[in-house]
């Protein structure tokens, strides 16, 4: 039986046994080794994280860590004092400081800035009059000191010379998945 028995009659082509046919076979087999050769060469001439595939660490910016970090903490911040939700304002304040502090971690100095004395002397007392409103309940003292944390954000976004972005006492919730009224028992 032919290799080319699977297929009809009409589509066959017989060769002859011969050295015409051997040639073919052979010039065959010299274009696959030399496809092989060639492929073989260009992977060793990669990179070789590349040629395993293994992408450049990705490195956050100063904006892309505001933007996932802080810019959330401080909007379920307010959220949660909004609707007295004392138990969760508590957790985010902890979490804005958390992230506030690995963003010191990632970015020590930005613009010949160091960051982290900047968000630390920006941040300190407003922070603690947010935790002192949430630790009495007091809705009205909250809304005094989150107001305050919000202009403290802004002013330091002009201090390094980004005073586009402006923070703002949350109106609405971005987050249409999470209810953040207090739970009751």
């Amino acid at each position: 039986m032919s290799w080319s028995a699977p297929f009809p009659a009409k589509h066959r082509t017989e060769q002859a046994p011969g050295p015409k046919g051997m040639i073919g076979k052979h010039i065959l087999w010299a274009l696959v080794a030399a496809g092989v050769a060639l492929a073989g060469g260009e992977l060793l001439a990669q990179d070789p994280k590349t040629a395993q595939g293994v992408a450049p660490p990705y490195r956050q910016s100063f904006g892309d860590l505001m933007t996932m970090a802080i810019q959330p903490r401080h909007v379920k911040l307010g959220l949660a004092g909004q609707q007295r939700n004392w138990a969760y304002a508590a957790y985010e304040l902890r979490e804005l400081q958390g992230a506030f502090r690995r963003l010191g971690q990632a970015v020590p100095v930005y613009h010949s800035t160091d960051m982290t004395a900047l968000i630390e002397a920006t941040t300190a007392a407003p922070i603690d009059d947010v935790a002192g409103a949430i630790k009495s309940a007091d809705a009205a003292k909250f809304t005094e000191a989150y107001a305050a944390l919000t202009a403290t954000c802004n002013a330091c976004h002009q201090s390094t010379d980004h005073a586009a972005v402006v923070i703002q006492v949350p109106h609405a919730s971005s987050f249409p998945d999470q209810d953040f009224s207090p739970q009751r028992p």
